[in-house]
């Protein structure tokens, strides 16, 4: 058994190739970068859903203690 599982292990280290653990660059900047560019944009349906609600208290304004309720 000890001569099959051998064999078995060089081929398959033959066979799948080496995985390189480094990282070549930090990531850390990029992603801050990343992180405040979509932190000073906000999507037009935010402020869609923000127009709809105000619009909702302004039309019934005893709407406002059912979206507390459900908070």
């Amino acid at each position: 058994m000890n001569n099959d599982e051998e064999k078995l292990q060089s081929l398959l280290k033959e066979a799948l190739p080496a995985i390189n653990t480094e990282l070549s660059r930090d990531l850390w900047p990029h992603m801050l970068r990343r992180l405040d560019e979509s932190a000073s944009s906000v999507p037009w349906f935010d402020w869609a859903l923000a127009t709809l609600l105000v619009a909702g208290v302004a039309i019934s304004p005893h709407s406002i203690l059912l979206l507390l309720y459900h908070l």
